[in-house]
C-alpha cells in the first residue's frame, strides 16, 4: 500500500494526484519502457517481430501481484529485478523464444529512472492545468476586489491601508511564475534513461544509438546526451519546484487562515456538510482546507532536502542515496498536489466580506493613515517637526480613544494647513493606495485569455 493510500494520507493528497503516483501507475509506466525498449530494438533490428506481441500483451500491471514484488523488491535491492524476473516469466508462458528478449541490454536503473520520467509527464500535465484553474480563480478574484480596501499588515499589526485585490495579485503573480518554470523544466527532465550496466551501453555495441534514439521516439521523450543514472540534477530540479509551489500555497493559506480568525472575520472557507466543524463546538467553521496546505509546507523542505542529499552518488550507481529519492519524490509530490487541489476548492468557494475589511480599518482609530499624514504635513512643517506633532497625536489616540483625524483636527498648526476637506480627504483609504492599480494591471497582464495556454 502506497502511503498515500492510508487512512492519514488521504487527508493530504487528492485523488487525481494519488493515482498518478500508485502503485499500478508505478508498474505501468515501468512496463511501458520494457514494450518500447522491445519496438525499439525490433526496428533497429536486434528483435524479432515476432517477439513483439508477447511482450506487449505481458507488459499490463494486472498481470502482476503488487504486493509479492514488493516483498521480493526488499531482497533484490530494486523493484526492476522481480518485475523483469516476472515479466520475463509472464512471455515464456506464451512464447519460449519471446522470452529471450525481454529487457535486452537495460539495467535496472533504465527501467525504474525512465518509469519514473514517463509518472512525471502525467504529473506535470495534471499539476499545469491545476495551476491554470487556480490562476483563472485568483485573476477572477483579483478584478473582483481591486478596490476592496482593507488593513495591510506587517509583523501582524495593521500598518497602511491596502486592498484584498493586490493581495490576490500577489499570490497570483507567484502562481505564474511558478508555471513558467514547469513549462521550462519539461524538456530538461522528460528525458529517456538508457545507459545499461555503467552508463556505456556497451551491451548493445554498434546498435546503441541507434536503440536509444528509437526508444526515446517510441516513448515521446527527450534524447539525453548521455546516461544520467547518477546525476539527479533533474530529480531534484523537479523537487525543488514542488517544494517551492508548495510554499507558495502555504502562504497563501497562511494569510487566509489569519483573515478568518474571529476577532478578524474578513473572509471564510466555503461552507459545506462535514466541512470545517469541530467534534466540541458546534458554532466552528474551522479553515481545513488551509490547514492542508499549511501541513504540505511543513513537510516538503524537508523532502527537498533530501533529494538535494541524495545527489552526491558513488561512481556509476549510487548506494542508498538513489533509493532515497524512491519514495521522497511521490510523497513530496503527492502533498503538494493535495495542497493544490484544497486551495483550489478554498478560493473557488470563497467568502469574502468586504464591509468587515472596511470597519476593520477603524480599528486603530485612523492610525493605520499616520504615515500619510506625516508625510502631508511636512510638506509644510518639515519632515522632523511632522513626524513628532503626529507621534504625539498618535499617543493621544491610544490615551483617549479618540479617532486620529479629530485629535489631529483639534492640533492648531494642522488646522492651519488643512482644512476640514483637506482633513478628510487624507483619511480617505481610497485615496491611499499608491500604486494599487497599477501593479494589479501588469500582474493580469500576465494572465493568459483561456488561463491554459
Amino acid at each position: 500500500m502506497s502511503i498515500h493510500d492510508s487512512l492519514l494520507g488521504r487527508t493530504f493528497v487528492d485523488n487525481a494526484t494519488r493515482a498518478l503516483l500508485g502503485d499500478a501507475r508505478r508498474l505501468d509506466a515501468m512496463l511501458a519502457f520494457e514494450a518500447a525498449l522491445a519496438r525499439a530494438q525490433s526496428r533497429c533490428g536486434l528483435v524479432p517481430t515476432s517477439a513483439l506481441a508477447p511482450i506487449a500483451a505481458a507488459c499490463d500491471a494486472r498481470h502482476y501481484d503488487v504486493a509479492a514484488l514488493g516483498d521480493a523488491a526488499r531482497l533484490a535491492g530494486n523493484l526492476a529485478i522481480p518485475l523483469i524476473k516476472a515479466l520475463t516469466a509472464e512471455v515464456k508462458a506464451h512464447d519460449a523464444d519471446a522470452a529471450r528478449w525481454v529487457h535486452w541490454g537495460a539495467t535496472s536503473q533504465d527501467v525504474i529512472d525512465t518509469g519514473l520520467v514517463l509518472q512525471l509527464r502525467d504529473v506535470f500535465d495534471h499539476v499545469d492545468a491545476a495551476l491554470a484553474r487556480m490562476i483563472e480563480t485568483l485573476a477572477a478574484l483579483t478584478r473582483t476586489h481591486r478596490r476592496s480596501v482593507m488593513a495591510g499588515r506587517t509583523w501582524l499589526q495593521q500598518a497602511v491601508p491596502t486592498t484584498f485585490g493586490l493581495k490576490t495579485a500577489g499570490w497570483l503573480d507567484a502562481l505564474l511564475r511558478h508555471r513558467a518554470r514547469l513549462h521550462e523544466l519539461r524538456p530538461r527532465v522528460l528525458v529517456l534513461q538508457f545507459g545499461g550496466a555503467a552508463g556505456t551501453l556497451a551491451s548493445l555495441g554498434e546498435h546503441a544509438d541507434a536503440v536509444s534514439r528509437a526508444l526515446a521516439a517510441e516513448l515521446q521523450l527527450g534524447a539525453a546526451a548521455l546516461p544520467w543514472h547518477t546525476q539527479r540534477d533533474r530529480i531534484v530540479e523537479v523537487g525543488a519546484w514542488f517544494g517551492l509551489l508548495a510554499g507558495t500555497l502555504g502562504k497563501i493559506a497562511r494569510d487566509l487562515s489569519l483573515m478568518m480568525q474571529t476577532e478578524v472575520a474578513e473572509v471564510f472557507e466555503p461552507a459545506g456538510a462535514g466541512r470545517g466543524g469541530s467534534s466540541a463546538m458546534p458554532h466552528k467553521r474551522n479553515p481545513v482546507g488551509c490547514a492542508v496546505a499549511l501541513a504540505a509546507a511543513i513537510r516538503t523542505p524537508h523532502l527537498v532536502a533530501t533529494l538535494y542529499s541524495a545527489m552526491a552518488q558513488e561512481h556509476e550507481r549510487g548506494l542508498g542515496n538513489w533509493p532515497a529519492e524512491w519514495e521522497t519524490l511521490p510523497e513530496l509530490i503527492g502533498l503538494t498536489g493535495g495542497s493544490l487541489a484544497a486551495m483550489q476548492d478554498v478560493l473557488a468557494g470563497l467568502d469574502v466580506d468586504t464591509a468587515r475589511m472596511r470597519r476593520n480599518l477603524d480599528a486603530t482609530h485612523g492610525l493605520l493613515f499616520a504615515e500619510r499624514a506625516s508625510m502631508k504635513l511636512a510638506e509644510a512643517l518639515g519632515k522632523s517637526t511632522a513626524h513628532h506633532l503626529v507621534e504625539q497625536a498618535s499617543k493621544r489616540v491610544l490615551a483617549e480613544q479618540r479617532p486620529l483625524r479629530a485629535v489631529l483636527g483639534d492640533d492648531p498648526q494642522v488646522a492651519a494647513l488643512l482644512d476640514d476637506a483637506a482633513l478628510a480627504a487624507l483619511f480617505d483609504p481610497l485615496t491611499t493606495l499608491g500604486d494599487n492599480d497599477a501593479f494589479i494591471d501588469r500582474v493580469l497582464a500576465d494572465v493568459p485569455a483561456s488561463g491554459h495556454s
